[in-house]
C-alpha cells in the first residue's frame, strides 16, 4: 500500500509517518499492492485531527478522527474503516470480483483549496475528481463508504449527473434533474 502523509500548517515527524506505515500493514490483507492511503493530519486547538482515506480499485473508504493524539486518532479511524469494510464485505466482493471499479478513472485528482479565514469570508473546501458512470446502488455504496449525507454522481443508465442521499426520516433519496 502506498502511504502519503500530509499535514496541515504543521510537519510530520519522521517516527509517525512509520507508525502509521505499520500500523495500516493491517489492511494489506483486505487489499493488494494497489491501494494507497492518504493521511491528513491537523491540530485544532487541544484535539490531534486525522483524516485517513484509502482508496482501492475506485472505492473510497474515509475516517475522519479527532482526539488527544494522532496515534490515539489513528487507531480509531483504522477500526472505523475496518468495521465499513466488514459492513459492506458482500458488496464489495462483488464489484472487486467484476472488476467494475478502476481506479485511475474515478480518482484521477483530490484537490484542497481553502479560502483566506478573513473576516467576512467563508472558508471553502474544494474538491476535484473525475469519476465513472455508476448505477444509484453503487453510489449509494460509495456514500457510506465515505460517511458522507449526499454522492454526486453519472448515472450510469440515463447519463446525468444525479445526486443520493440520505433522508432524515430513513432510507436514500435520489434527485434526478429536470
Amino acid at each position: 500500500m502506498k502511504i502519503t502523509t500530509v499535514g496541515r500548517k504543521m510537519e510530520v515527524p519522521v517516527d509517525l509517518k512509520e507508525l502509521f506505515e505499520k500500523k495500516l500493514q493491517k489492511f494489506d490483507k483486505f487489499f493488494k499492492d494497489e491501494a494507497e492511503a492518504v493521511i491528513t493530519l491537523s491540530k485544532i486547538k487541544t484535539k490531534e485531527c486525522l483524516e485517513l482515506m484509502i482508496t482501492a480499485n475506485g472505492t473510497l473508504f474515509r475516517s475522519e478522527e479527532s482526539d488527544s493524539t494522532f496515534q490515539n486518532a489513528l487507531d480509531t479511524a483504522i477500526d472505523t474503516i475496518e468495521r465499513q469494510i466488514r459492513k459492506n464485505k458482500t458488496r464489495l466482493e462483488k464489484k472487486f470480483r467484476d472488476g467494475s471499479f478502476d481506479i485511475e478513472s474515478f480518482l484521477s485528482n483530490l484537490d484542497d483549496a481553502v479560502a483566506d479565514e478573513e473576516e467576512g469570508e467563508f472558508e471553502i473546501r474544494t474538491k476535484t475528481f473525475s469519476f465513472k458512470p455508476m448505477s444509484v446502488e453503487e453510489a449509494i455504496l460509495q456514500m457510506n463508504l465515505l460517511r458522507h449525507e449526499f454522492f454526486v454522481f453519472t448515472n450510469q443508465e440515463t447519463e446525468d449527473v444525479n445526486v443520493v442521499y440520505r433522508r432524515n426520516s430513513g432510507g436514500y433519496g435520489l434527485i434526478i434533474p429536470g
